[in-house]
């Protein structure tokens, strides 16, 4: 089945114009969480980000979780941890099979996340230069010859980046767009999320990304959807699925991906 219209991969530069506007100037969420309850909407005091959850999303206990930024750190590592099992498993032949994103095979999402990853650790870590200023979108993104050891190490640093000190404090950038860090995190761990589903159905692995990472995906997501603004970058319109969907069927659909793709 083809992917969604309008969909593009060209990167993550979207986000970050997605997220501005409605963000504390001081450059951090206000009381510096991300509000992920199943319950009604909180004020803007309470953070940018506040789930929405309906259909099969609003079942569970109903108890308020909010993700500070060292539980969001852990959620980083877990979804490091889901996207290198799955980079691990893919096949020198799979390089050049087709993905959800168009215009984009399996070489070129490895290319994306390794790009992406560095770009992100180096905005946790404040280090603002070649890897943060340029436009994801500028070219296809591929891979060399030692793309395995290189991505390996990249995935592992991204998480561990964004456990320093000060990592979400401030204002960063990446993509050549500045912003606050606590969104940069968010984005950064969406990404992880997003991106193994196209890599894991695109190689026909499973993929089963831990909860708390689907509902910091959800948030940040719907929030978007929510604001009106136009897609582009790396997601397309979201894409409509039943709402006793499974979570990760809603994140992919609020992505502009179709989850019933297949290569």
């Amino acid at each position: 089945m083809g992917s969604a219209a309008g969909q593009q991969c060209a990167a993550c530069g979207l986000a970050p114009r997605r997220l501005g506007g409605g963000v504390d100037p001081a450059g951090r969420l206000p009381g510096r969480a991300v509000a992920l309850a199943a319950a009604p909407p909180a004020s803007e005091d309470r953070g940018r980000f506040q789930r929405k959850p309906s259909g099969a999303a609003a079942q569970g206990t109903g108890r308020q979780c909010v993700g500070t930024e060292a539980e969001l750190a852990a959620s980083s590592a877990s979804g490091q941890y889901t996207t290198a099992a799955l980079v691990d498993r893919v096949t020198p032949d799979q390089l050049d099979d087709p993905t959800p994103c168009p215009d984009y095979a399996v070489r070129n999402v490895l290319g994306h996340l390794s790009g992406l990853s560095l770009a992100f650790r180096d905005a946790a870590l404040k280090h603002v230069g070649p890897t943060t200023d340029t436009d994801p979108g500028a070219s296809l993104p591929d891979i060399g010859e030692d793309w395995r050891p290189v991505l390996a190490a990249r995935l592992t640093e991204l998480p561990a980046a964004w456990r320093s000190p000060g990592a979400w404090d401030g204002m960063t950038q990446a993509g050549g767009v500045t912003f606050p860090a606590a969104d940069a995190g968010v984005v950064a761990l969406n990404e992880l999320v997003v991106h193994g589903w196209d890599l894991a159905r695109a190689t026909g692995q499973p993929y089963a990304p831990e909860p708390v990472d689907l509902e910091v995906a959800y948030t940040m997501l719907s929030a978007a959807a929510e604001s009106g603004e136009e897609a582009g970058g790396m997601f397309g319109p979201p894409v409509e699925v039943d709402e006793n969907a499974s979570l990760l069927d809603q994140v992919i659909g609020l992505s502009g991906r179709d989850p019933a793709w297949t290569p």
